[in-house]
């Protein structure tokens, strides 16, 4: 199979409208920090606050319709007694985005911070935050790998290219633009991708659907042909796991700097709750092309196409269902719209996980611990800097592992059972403190590591009622992710009040106190080197109240 060229070619001139794109709003970056002189990182961090409507709603919608979630939906419709059934993605991302406009949003963006780990570091100090970093970031880095080393793996099926020139390719214009105009070049960028997605898929569909290959999808939705129908069916003893996916899918969203780096940028707290909601109806409706699609490739009479037999599934490539169905079952000229679609997906996810990676390590990592009078030249550097660095991890990983998923779906669960109490608490439980905070990341972490991760190969040392082993594999069907960070959150809330408790009682001398909660409970607003490192645009409402104590 020779090069195809006019997909190459096609692809070249969609990456350079994409990279003309970002360096164009880039410009408008640098007016905006013009204008906003004394907080120029906050411009490339939230946009200065001053995203619109339209633009908010495009580039959340964007950063959730990423490659991940037209491609995954794609694979698991397409997946023997998998299905629509086990397809959690178009409902628990749309639930993700209405609990957080409803709940999380409005707090977050009252008090104007400029980083999701901004209230962490207010109320459990630095020392906490810089824990609860870790798998923030991380899931960051993983995820950003995992979409890249797909993007690659796609266009080696559509245009049979070298699996990493499109990974560096595709990672190199994502660096450059995100680093010219930090989040007005990710939020314009978006725009145009998501455009370009909804158009090129949708036009997909029919050309598939209409291949003479392809029976009936809706015979074959209820009922076996060339595999198993593609409805699915959860049987009884799974009804646990299916519970357990769609919670975690549904709150295991939410505490993602991705997310609040847009509902911080909004400009008003009504403004990022309607960007969040229209942008959860969206995610919905973005997710039928590649249903269809998934239902198509379950239809399809391989035998008679230039793909032939086996099958994808069984040649172990239903992870690139989507570009196959492009390539074997639609026209080159439509096959070339679905790969721009797919990669125009991609960045629009990875641009938004390297800008919230080095936003976070910018703001509070460098300038609040490391060097706390930086100045915001400096700190908007540093950001820059994090970019580099984190888009080459991601591209390192994307070439060199081949569990990237695994180590995202790992990194994910573990932002679902550290982070998301962590929030809750930070936000909504009153007198929660570092020592809680602690024996909550304690307990969230380990038992999560000790259910075992059979991607990683991660044997279970905790194994849950209804354990399943098969093949060497298992699967825990038993719902321990919503159970791991229930306990988290518990765990948080009891030792919180415990240890409070054990010193206002003085049943330990307050020199014992070494997080000095009793000194924060006592002094309210904040400590005076929380308001040196966390304060510096003068905004009253940084400082935590005693609601938040």
């Amino acid at each position: 199979m020779a090069v195809n060229i006019p997909g190459l070619v096609a692809v070249i001139v969609f990456y350079v409208l994409i990279l003309a794109t970002g360096i164009w709003a880039s410009r408008k970056s640098k007016q905006e920090e013009k204008k906003c002189s004394g907080n120029k990182s906050e411009v490339a961090m939230v946009g200065g606050r001053n995203i619109g409507t339209l633009v908010g709603i495009f580039t959340m919608t964007a950063t959730w319709v990423g490659g991940g979630f037209i491609n995954g939906i794609a694979e698991i419709v397409y997946l023997p007694h998998r299905g629509v059934s086990w397809t959690h993605a178009p409902i628990s991302y749309s639930l993700s985005l209405l609990v957080g406009g409803l709940f999380f949003v409005k707090p977050m963006r009252t008090k104007q911070y400029v980083t999701m780990m901004d209230p962490f570091q207010i109320k459990f100090g630095n020392a906490m935050s810089s824990l609860l970093f870790i798998p923030a970031v991380l899931a960051d880095i993983f995820w950003s790998a995992a979409i890249l080393a797909a993007l690659g793996a796609t266009m080696a099926v559509v245009l049979d290219i070298e699996t990493y020139l499109s990974i560096i390719l595709s990672a190199c214009i994502v660096i450059i633009y995100t680093l010219l105009g930090g989040l007005y070049s990710v939020a314009y960028t978006d725009v145009m991708q998501m455009v370009f997605i909804v158009i090129s898929l949708w036009l997909c569909v029919p050309f598939a659907i209409t291949n003479t290959a392809v029976a009936d999808i809706k015979y074959t939705v209820v009922n076996e042909l060339y595999q198993s129908a593609w409805i699915g069916k959860i049987e009884v003893n799974q009804i646990g796991r299916w519970i357990d996916d769609l919670i975690f899918m549904t709150l295991g969203g939410i505490p993602w700097q991705v997310y609040f780096q847009r509902v911080l940028a909004a400009s008003s707290v009504s403004q990022a709750q309607k960007t969040s909601y229209i942008a959860g109806a969206f995610c919905f409706t973005l997710a039928f092309p590649s249903i269809l699609i998934g239902a198509v490739a379950v239809s399809t009479d391989w035998n008679q196409t230039s793909y032939g037999l086996p099958t994808p599934n069984e040649r172990q490539e239903a992870s690139m269902i989507l570009p196959i169905v492009l390539q074997y079952l639609c026209p080159i000229y439509i096959s070339i719209l679905g790969i721009g679609a797919i990669s125009a997906a991609v960045m629009s996810s990875a641009d938004s996980s390297l800008l919230s990676a080095s936003s976070m390590f910018a703001r509070n990592i460098y300038k609040t611990i490391i060097r706390k009078k930086a100045a915001e030249n400096e700190v908007i550097w540093i950001m820059r800097t994090g970019v580099v660095l984190f888009g080459a991890a991601a591209t390192t990983l994307a070439l060199l592992t081949n569990s990237i998923y695994g180590l995202w779906f790992l990194s994910a669960d573990i932002v679902y059972a550290i982070l998301f109490p962590q929030l809750v608490c930070v936000l909504f439980i009153p007198n929660t403190n570092t020592y809680g905070s602690a024996a909550g990341y304690f307990v969230g972490l380990t038992l999560r590591l000790l259910a075992g991760e059979p991607f990683l190969q991660i044997p279970p040392l905790i194994q849950y009622p209804g354990i399943s082993f098969e093949n060497e594999a298992f699967e825990q069907l038993f719902p321990f992710k919503t159970f791991t960070m229930l306990l988290s959150l518990l765990s948080n809330v009891m030792f919180s009040y415990l240890v409070s408790y054990v010193f206002k009682r003085k049943l330990l001398p307050v020199r014992f106190d070494v997080f000095k909660i009793t000194d924060r409970t006592q002094a309210l607003p904040a400590a005076p080197e929380e308001q040196i490192t966390l304060n510096e645009t003068n905004n009253p409402k940084l400082e935590p109240d005693k609601n938040d104590m």
